[in-house]
């Protein structure tokens, strides 16, 4: 329950405070989607964490970028990243998610904190791809909802390789 209210809170701000520069609120919803889905599939802590990561960058960005327009705040990214991390971490060890003897390991560390690294990672190339997609077409995305879509496509994959990984 307070996994829930906790999503659905970070949920909430993050569509308050969105900004078309960072990524859309369709993203982000579909991020959480994917999250709830994979909660309620029972589906392993790495996969579950890759969608936890990418929800997190894209919160992060969106607050940030809609601080930095409205105050003129400087490193605000890197401030509201770590402090958007920061409290999500503290929450999940709180809540025994993370650091505790019973969570499952993978390569000796805690799988859901292994999956919020990878999905971060493939959330912040994500954003990189698109941005260079765009560069290379003058500024203009090639195809309907680019900036959804590939996000989308790199934490699925990054969920398709932990799969693999952790099913054997």
């Amino acid at each position: 329950m307070k996994f829930k209210l906790l999503f659905f809170t970070i949920i909430f701000l993050s569509i308050v405070f969105s900004e078309a520069t960072a990524t859309c609120p369709v993203c982000v919803i579909a991020v959480a989607g994917g999250l709830e889905f994979s909660r309620l599939l029972g589906i392993d802590d790495t996969i579950t964490g890759i969608w936890i990561g990418g929800l997190l960058l894209s919160t992060s960005l969106w607050l940030a970028n809609w601080l930095e327009k409205n105050f003129k705040l400087k490193f605000t990214k890197l401030l509201i990243t770590l402090i958007v991390y920061s409290t999500s971490f503290l929450s999940l060890y709180w809540m025994k998610a993370i650091g505790h003897p019973s969570c499952s390991k993978l390569f000796g560390i805690d799988k859901l904190l292994i999956g919020i690294i990878a999905g971060t990672i493939a959330f912040q190339f994500s954003l990189i791809v698109n941005e260079k997609i765009k560069k290379m077409n003058k500024g203009k995305v090639l195809f309907p909802f680019q900036k959804v879509i590939i996000p989308l496509v790199f934490l699925l994959v990054a969920s398709l390789i932990f799969y693999l990984i952790t099913r054997c």
